[in-house]
């Protein structure tokens, strides 16, 4: 028994009518007719009891339409689910460690509009064919879409007493405890900053990531990309000094743009890129 047996026997029972169920299903008559000879010999019973003018139901056929109707519906569910899985566009995409949350998310968003059919394979660090990262963080064989300018700001546990200032000026960060990244890329142009304080430091971290959970925990204050300090709850302040920005967006080889998801994903990018 399969799938064209249950169809035709389904036809026949629903129309009643050899002829009308062969129109039906696009076949002919003494085709269909074989069908469900077939399939009533692989029952051992007689579905239809045949009539001058169309068919009459058996009893056994009465018991079997409504699991026939079953089977035919999940065998079609079956297959929707494999075809739309083969139209699927893989994408292996990294994201970096100090990326946001909210820029993640974002980035997910913009993704899903320009590729509905995307498969993606969504890994930490530096691997698959592209990755959502930070400008100064490329390597030198990359190419990098700006997707977001991302501004430092002195961030801040909450309950800080700078808590009441809307800015900040140089001499209120003569006493901040700093917490600092001096790994990352970014540290060297911060360092005009820190100058200005004379407590000293709270403690180094490995990411800026770690930095804003620290700051969060009350340790001290970070300077740190305002994305960062916003996923974390952080309170920032803008300082009165000149600070540095960031830009996020899309790292990749300019070969990987071979893969359609990543080429369509980019043409749809472009735009917003230019904007920046």
């Amino acid at each position: 028994m399969d799938i064209r047996h249950l169809n035709a026997f389904i036809a026949v029972f629903e129309e009643r009518n050899i002829t009308l169920a062969a129109q039906r299903l696009f076949t002919s008559q003494p085709s269909l007719s074989v069908t469900i000879r077939q399939l009533e010999d692989e029952l051992a019973t007689s579905l239809f009891i045949r009539q001058p003018r169309g068919v009459e139901v058996s009893a056994d056929a009465r018991i079997l339409y409504p699991q026939a109707r079953r089977l035919v519906a999940e065998a079609q569910t079956l297959s929707r689910q494999f075809r739309q899985r083969d139209d699927r566009w893989p994408l292996s995409l990294g994201v970096d460690g100090d990326v946001a949350s909210s820029h993640v998310q974002a980035f997910l968003r913009l993704a899903y509009r320009a590729v509905p059919q995307l498969q993606l394979d969504l890994q930490p660090g530096c691997g698959g064919d592209a990755r959502l990262a930070v400008e100064e963080l490329r390597c030198e064989d990359e190419l990098f879409l700006p997707l977001w300018e991302d501004p430092f700001m002195l961030c801040l546990p909450n309950g800080h007493a700078l808590a009441e200032k809307t800015q900040v000026d140089a001499q209120d960060l003569a006493n901040l405890q700093w917490i600092t990244c001096p790994q990352h890329a970014s540290h060297q142009r911060l360092m005009a900053l820190y100058n200005h304080c004379a407590a000293g430091s709270a403690g180094q971290a490995g990411s800026m990531l770690l930095a804003s959970q620290w700051v969060g925990a009350g340790a001290g204050a970070a300077l740190l990309p305002a994305s960062l300090g916003e996923s974390a709850g952080l309170l920032m302040r803008p300082v009165n000094l000149p600070l540095p920005s960031r830009r996020v967006g899309l790292c990749y080889a300019a070969q990987a743009l071979e893969n359609p998801a990543l080429s369509l994903l980019h043409t749809h990018l472009q735009p917003a890129a230019a904007a920046r």
